[in-house]
């Protein structure tokens, strides 16, 4: 799976963005938070990503942060939330704004999003209020340490194999307590995976 992309903005579009990693154009999804992130076109920038595998498709979400990555993840998990709805959510509202949102169980903040009815706002906040504590420990282990995006893809990887976010972020928060700032994103994983089984 891509992780994270890192080149030249190549060009833009209102839901989109390629970057030329290497003289490889990738197509990205994006939310209008992400476009405004990232820059101008011929500008470099790192690219968070999710990539979606369907019966007649594939294709690549892309994020300004691993926060926002992350949440696009916990909203997909929604029955009735696709790609263009987190995306629409994600536009308006920021990581921390879903999470104050689904931690205050405040739906009508949720259905400011186009596309997103009363009754999907609420089965959103109902879903994913246990969360919003997971994500909201792995978002603040960013800050001015090196090893903050480690740390919160560490987090991601944690996650996705599994692991309820509390327990994800209090390994990973054990490990690179352990390991210091200069930690790669493998040696936490490794870790922090260790860690968790004890």
């Amino acid at each position: 799976m891509i992780a994270h992309l890192k080149g030249r903005i190549e060009a833009t579009g209102i839901d989109s963005v390629v970057i030329d990693v290497n003289g490889v154009g990738y197509l990205a999804g994006a939310s209008a938070r992400t476009l405004a992130a990232l820059g101008a076109v011929g500008e470099f920038a790192t690219l968070h990503t999710e990539m979606l595998v369907s019966e007649d498709s594939i294709r690549l979400m892309g994020f300004a942060t691993a926060a926002e990555r992350d949440w696009f993840r916990h909203l997909t998990s929604v029955q009735g939330v696709g790609a263009k709805v987190a995306l629409a959510i994600l536009s308006i509202l920021s990581p921390e704004e879903v999470q104050t949102a689904v931690a205050r169980a405040d739906a009508a903040m949720i259905a400011r999003a186009n596309g997103v009815g009363p009754k999907l706002a609420q089965r959103i906040v109902n879903e994913l209020k246990d969360k919003a504590g997971g994500v909201a420990l792995g978002a603040s282990a960013g800050g001015a340490a090196p090893a903050s995006g480690a740390a919160q893809d560490a987090v991601s990887a944690m996650l996705n194999l599994g692991f309820k976010p509390a327990e994800a972020s209090a390994a990973v928060n054990a490990a690179a307590d352990e390991l210091g700032s200069g930690a790669t994103l493998d040696a936490l994983v490794r870790l922090a995976l260790r860690k968790a089984a004890k």
